[in-house]
C-alpha cells in the first residue's frame, strides 16, 4: 500500500517502531483509516494531543515561522522521531550552520566533544526547545537581564568551578556587583557575558583569538567604550600591547575582570585612594619589571613619600593621584607633545590644583626623593648637613646625659627638700611655656602621622581625618600656637624691663665651654667637685637658642609647604623640596633634643626626678640650687634679677666662689 506521498506504509512502520514513538499505533495519530488525511495536516494537530504544552509553547518561540511543519523541521521524518538528546544541536546545524560551526569550536563544543557530561548543549542556555525566545524578548534565557542567572546555572556552581579547575571564583557574583551588572538589573543596556566573551565562540582567555584574550581585551571593551578604546591604543600602555608586551596592561589590568566598579567607588582599584599605591604600583613598583623594560625604580617610591603620597594614604581625596598628571588613558611618554607631563605641559598640569604653578619658574624634576636618590644640589646639600648634624648632635646629647645620670647615681649627693621655694618663671614666662608644652608634642604627633599613617599609633588621625582632614587642621592650628608662644615671649621681653634681663643671662659667653668641661670632668671622676653655674647654664643656654633657631628653620619651611601655591608661583621647584628636606630633618632633630635633652633636665635627671614643676608653679625649691648655682640663688633671695645691673656681680660671685674651692683643693 502506499501513502499520499508515495512512501510504502511498511518502511514507515518500520521507522515508527523503532522510534521514540514506537509504543502508538497508526490511529493514536492519524485517528482511523478512513479518515486518513493528508500528513502536513496531522503534524501539528496531532501532535498537541500528547504534547499539549509544547505545542502551546512553539507559537510564542522564535520558531513559530515554521509554520506547520514546526515539529518536523527539528525532529525530522514524524515517523522516525528519535530521543531529544540526539535532536540537536545536528538539527539545529541545519538552520543555523555557523553557530553550530562556532559552537563547536568554542570552550563549550570542545568539552562535549571529549565526552564531559557538564557540557552545555544549545537548550542550556536557549531554554526548551519548544520554547527558545528571541534575546530581545525579556522572558528569553539569552536576554541581557537574564543571561547572567543563565551563566551562573555553570559558573556558579562551586562543584562545576572545582571539578573543571576553573581558577577564576564568584565571577557571576561579581559581575552582578559590578557598575556593568547593576546597570543590566536596572533595565539599562549595558554589558553582559556574550558581549565580552562572545555568544556561541566562546574560547579561553589564553587563546590569542578570544575576545578576552590579553591582546584582545581592548577592542573587545571598544565595542561600548570606542573613543576610550581608541585614546588608550594610541596611549604608551596601548602601544606596548599592540607591539607584543606581555606584561603591558590592559583594560582588565587597570579595572577588573567581573567585577568593574565606577572610579567613584572606594572599592574600585582605579578610586583616587587606590590607584596609585594598587593599581600603577603593581607594575612600576615592581623591580622585575622594571629591569626588563628599563623602566625607573624610584617611581612608586618617591610619589609614596612625597606630600600627595603620604596625604593619600592618610584618607585625603583630593591630593594628587598618578592618573591626576599622568592621564588616565591618554598616558604618553614624556617626550610626547600630548602628554600631560611634557615639559610644556606641565604648568597647565601642576596649574590644574596649584594655581599660577610655573609661571615664573619652569617645573623641575617631580620624582623627588628627600631621603635618598639623586635630587637638586641644594636639597643634596641639606640631605649631607643633616646626616651629620643629627647623629654629631643627639649622639652628644646621650652621651652627655648617660655620664651625668652615671655620675649622680655613683657619687650621689644628699637630696635635701627644703622648705623654701625661689621663683624661677614668672606668670608671663609661664604662658610662653605653656604654649609651647601643648603646641610642640601635637606638631610632632601630627607630623609624624603624615610620614607614618600605617603605624598604629596615627591610626586615630587617619580614621578621624579621612573626612575632614583633622591632623593637617591640627597640625596648623598646633604651628600657629607654637608661632604665637615664640612672639608673646619676645613682646613680653621688650615690654617688660625688669624681664628683659632674661635676654642677657642667655647669651653665651667664654665661660660656657669651661663649664661644659668641668661637667665631663666631674661626671668622668676626674674632678671631685661639680661645676657651679649661673642662672643658666650652657645646657640650657644651648636648648634655648636651638629652639628658636629650629622654630625660625620649621616655620620659613613649614609656611612654604603650607602656602605651597605661592611658592610654586614665585619660586622654583627645588624650593619646595628642600623646604620638604629641612622640614623633616629638623622635625628629626628637634623631636629627639626634646626627648635627649630637655626631657632629662626637667624629669630624668636623679636631683630633679621625678619632675622639675617650675613650668606649673614657676618655683623649684632653694636646695636644688645650692650646690650648682649658690650665686644665682643668692641673688633670687635678695629678689635681684642676673642680667641686670648686678648680673657681672652674680658672675664675679660665682667665680669667686669657685676659686675659692680650685684652692681649698690644692
Amino acid at each position: 500500500m502506499k501513502s499520499e506521498k508515495g512512501a510504502d506504509i511498511s518502511i514507515n512502520a518500520a521507522r515508527h517502531a523503532a522510534s521514540v514513538h514506537g509504543i502508538l499505533g497508526c490511529t493514536d495519530c492519524h485517528t482511523t483509516i478512513k479518515d486518513f488525511p493528508h500528513p502536513a495536516k496531522i503534524q501539528k494537530v496531532q501532535c498537541a494531543t500528547c504534547h499539549a504544552d509544547e505545542a502551546a509553547a512553539i507559537p510564542k518561540s522564535i520558531h513559530s515561522v515554521l509554520g506547520s511543519d514546526t515539529c518536523s523541521s527539528c525532529h525530522g521524518n514524524v515517523h522516525e522521531i528519535g530521543e531529544p538528546s540526539k535532536t540537536h544541536p545536528a538539527k539545529c546545524a541545519e538552520c543555523h550552520a555557523d553557530v553550530v560551526k562556532a559552537l563547536a569550536q568554542s570552550v563549550h563544543g570542545q568539552a562535549a566533544k571529549s565526552g564531559d557530561k557538564d557540557a552545555p548543549s544549545c537548550e542550556s542556555c536557549h531554554g526548551p526547545v519548544h520554547n527558545i525566545l528571541p534575546s530581545t524578548d525579556g522572558a528569553s534565557t539569552t536576554a541581557k537581564r537574564n543571561q547572567p542567572a543563565t551563566c551562573a546555572r555553570c559558573h556558579a556552581d562551586q562543584g562545576f568551578l572545582a571539578r573543571h579547575r576553573i581558577t577564576i571564583v564568584h565571577p557571576v557574583e561579581q559581575y552582578l556587583q559590578s557598575v556593568h551588572g547593576r546597570a543590566v538589573l536596572q533595565g539599562k543596556d549595558a554589558a553582559v557575558c556574550s558581549d565580552c566573551h562572545g555568544a556561541h565562540k566562546i574560547l579561553p582567555a589564553r587563546d590569542p583569538a578570544s575576545s578576552v584574550s590579553h591582546w584582545n581585551v581592548a577592542s573587545t571593551c571598544g565595542k561600548c567604550h570606542t573613543e576610550i578604546a581608541k585614546v588608550f591604543l594610541e596611549s604608551v600602555h596601548g602601544q606596548a600591547i599592540q607591539s607584543g608586551v606581555s606584561d603591558a596592561p590592559n583594560c582588565t589590568d587597570c579595572h577588573g575582570e567581573h567585577y568593574i566598579l565606577e572610579p567613584s567607588n572606594p572599592a574600585s582599584p582605579v578610586n583616587a585612594s587606590r590607584v596609585s599605591i594598587e593599581t600603577c604600583g603593581r607594575c612600576h613598583g615592581d623591580a622585575r619589571l622594571a629591569r626588563r623594560y628599563d623602566l625607573p625604580a624610584d617611581r612608586l617610591p618617591s610619589y609614596a613619600e612625597s606630600f600627595h603620597g603620604l596625604a593619600r594614604r592618610e584618607g585625603s581625596i583630593t591630593a594628587a593621584n598618578c592618573a591626576s598628571c599622568h592621564g588616565v588613558h591618554n598616558i604618553f611618554r614624556s617626550s610626547d607633545p600630548r602628554s600631560t607631563v611634557n615639559p610644556a605641559n606641565l604648568a597647565k598640569t601642576c596649574g590644574q590644583c596649584h594655581n599660577g604653578a610655573g609661571e615664573n619658574f619652569a617645573i623641575g624634576p617631580v620624582h623627588v626623593r628627600i631621603s635618598t636618590g639623586p635630587a637638586h644640589p641644594v636639597v643634596e646639600w641639606i640631605r649631607r648637613i643633616y646626616l651629620v648634624l643629627i647623629p654629631l648632635t643627639l649622639g652628644f646629647m646621650v652621651l652627655h646625659n648617660f655620664l651625668d645620670w652615671l655620675a649622680k647615681l655613683i657619687r650621689p649627693r644628699p637630696r635635701r627638700e627644703s622648705a623654701e621655694y625661689v621663683v624661677r618663671m614668672n606668670l608671663w614666662f609661664r604662658i610662653a611655656h605653656w604654649g609651647v608644652m601643648f603646641s610642640f608634642p601635637t606638631l610632632v604627633f601630627t607630623g609624624f602621622a603624615l610620614k607614618y599613617p600605617d603605624s598604629w599609633w596615627s591610626q586615630p588621625f587617619v580614621l578621624w581625618g579621612r573626612h575632614d582632614l583633622l591632623r593637617g587642621d591640627l597640625h596648623r592650628a598646633a604651628a600657629v600656637v607654637l608661632l604665637a608662644s615664640t612672639i608673646y615671649h619676645f613682646i613680653h621681653l621688650t615690654v617688660n624691663k625688669r624681664d628683659r634681663a632674661f635676654l642677657r643671662a642667655m647669651l653665651p659667653n667664654w665661660r660656657d665651654p669651661k663649664d661644659l668641661m668641668n661637667a665631663m670632668l666631674f661626671s668622668l671622676g676626674r674632678r671631685k667637685e661639680p661645676p657651679q653655674f649661673e642662672k643658666f647654664n650652657y645646657a640650657e643656654k644651648m636648648e634655648y637658642w636651638a629652639f628658636l633657631w629650629g622654630t625660625g628653620i620649621m616655620a620659613l619651611s613649614g609656611f612654604l609647604l603650607w602656602f605651597n601655591n605661592f611658592t610654586l608661583r614665585h619660586f622654583p621647584k627645588w624650593m619646595t623640596d628642600a623646604a620638604t628636606a629641612v622640614h623633616w630633618y629638623e622635625a628629626l632633630l628637634a623631636t629627639g633634643s626634646i626627648l635627649l635633652w630637655h626631657f632629662y633636665m626637667v624629669i630624668f635627671d636623679p636631683l630633679v626626678y621625678p619632675m622639675d614643676l617650675a613650668w606649673l608653679n614657676g618655683k623649684v625649691p632653694a636646695s636644688h640650687y645650692e650646690h650648682s648655682r649658690p650665686g644665682y640663688l643668692e641673688l633670687l633671695r635678695r629678689d635681684e634679677i642676673p642680667g641686670s645691673a648686678d648680673s657681672a656681680s652674680s658672675r664675679e660671685q660665682s667665680d669667686k666662689i669657685e676659686k675659692d674651692k680650685d684652692d681649698n683643693r690644692k
